[in-house]
């Protein structure tokens, strides 16, 4: 579906309707965020609160200060420049620290933030293995600060209307899920993703996404089988998986970093099916394709997207809640769980594990 294709929805519906759980950003209360890492993932959350939201970024830390300069005037130009990360999350305009650096580093910047007080957002995926986000979320418990991890999917509108399609039963009883995540990325071994020393491969930055997507719809699987290829490096450079549900149900999942996939979904049921459009992530489109000869499409392109998670932070912190129900921590030790499985049968294993 191009962008001008005017969508069409199941009788009695409207775009309204499908997306009604999920609120404009722009109505959430206007938090002040600290970005911990100055990369490029970092820039588009940044400009996603500074352009869809009533928050703002006040500071941005990195261990090069000249690095932290060029983020803020790129992406926060008020935000001041911390040429570390112990002076970002001192810093006491900052309610929120947004953790977006390598996943070798998640825990421990994490927990920085939080023995600073601070309540904290940590890119995906949360840590580098199972144990280390426990830690992290056990600290997050003692010290009564928000933590969530930053899957941004399961905040998007498109997801909230299949999330709905799914419970009016539209599609009849869910039996599969497919969902691929790949991206081309050269070898080079001084890159994040082929370095083990960083928590490298595909799995940790990009399949991340086809299983959480799967746990949102079917929960923790029953049973994990996995091949692999891993790199010269050793981290996973390719991955498949087959996730196994009660009664039958499957999730098949795929993710590389050799080659720029689809990166589709189609969610199947026993009345119908759920195309979702590339990048199934990202804000995007799906169809309804039932069994009874009805089609109809969704259009949920909303900009970037990172905005919604900066916003349903923003409300729980505001709430005085310590985890979001779309993203709990509950949800982030079973992915993580899932993940810690499939490299365990792929045969990787990070340095100090």
């Amino acid at each position: 579906m191009t962008d001008d294709t005017p969508a069409t929805f199941a009788p009695g519906l409207t775009a309204d309707d499908l997306a009604g759980t999920v609120p404009d950003p722009r109505t959430a209360p206007a938090v002040r965020w600290g970005v911990l890492g100055a990369g490029n993932i970092a820039g588009s959350f940044a400009d996603g609160v500074r352009e869809h939201t009533a928050a703002s970024v006040v500071a941005v830390g990195s261990r090069d200060a000249t690095k932290a300069q060029l983020f803020a005037d790129a992406h926060a130009p008020q935000a001041r420049a911390h040429g570390g990360y112990e002076a970002l999350v001192a810093d006491p305009d900052v309610d929120v620290v947004y953790v977006a650096t390598p996943h070798s580093h998640h825990h421990e910047h994490a927990l920085l933030a939080i023995r600073a007080g601070k309540h904290v957002l940590v890119e995906k995926a949360f840590t580098q293995d199972a144990a280390q986000a426990r830690e992290v979320l056990d600290a997050a418990r003692d010290a009564g600060v928000f933590v969530m991890e930053a899957m941004w999917t399961r905040f998007l509108p498109h997801v909230a209307a299949i999330r709905g399609v799914v419970a009016r039963g539209e599609i009849g009883r869910v039996v599969s899920v497919l969902a691929d995540h790949g991206q081309y990325f050269p070898l080079a071994p001084e890159h994040r993703l082929y370095a083990p020393a960083l928590a490298g491969g595909a799995m940790l930055d990009l399949g991340v996404y086809p299983v959480s997507f799967a746990h949102d719809l079917l929960g923790a699987p029953e049973s994990i089988t996995a091949v692999g290829a891993l790199t010269e490096t050793g981290v996973d450079g390719q991955v498949g998986m087959v996730l196994g549900y009660p009664e039958g149900v499957q999730a098949t999942l795929s993710t590389t970093l050799w080659s720029r996939t689809a990166t589709t979904a189609v969610i199947g049921g026993t009345g119908g099916r759920i195309e979702v459009a590339g990048a199934f992530y990202g804000p995007t489109s799906f169809r309804v394709v039932r069994h009874d000869g009805a089609t109809w499409t969704y259009d949920g392109f909303r900009g970037e997207g990172k905005q919604y998670q900066a916003a349903e932070v923003a409300r729980r912190v505001a709430a005085g809640e310590t985890q979001s129900p779309r993203m709990s921590w509950g949800g982030t030790l079973e992915v993580m769980d899932t993940l810690d499985e499939v490299r365990r049968q792929v045969g990787v294993v990070y340095p100090g594990e």
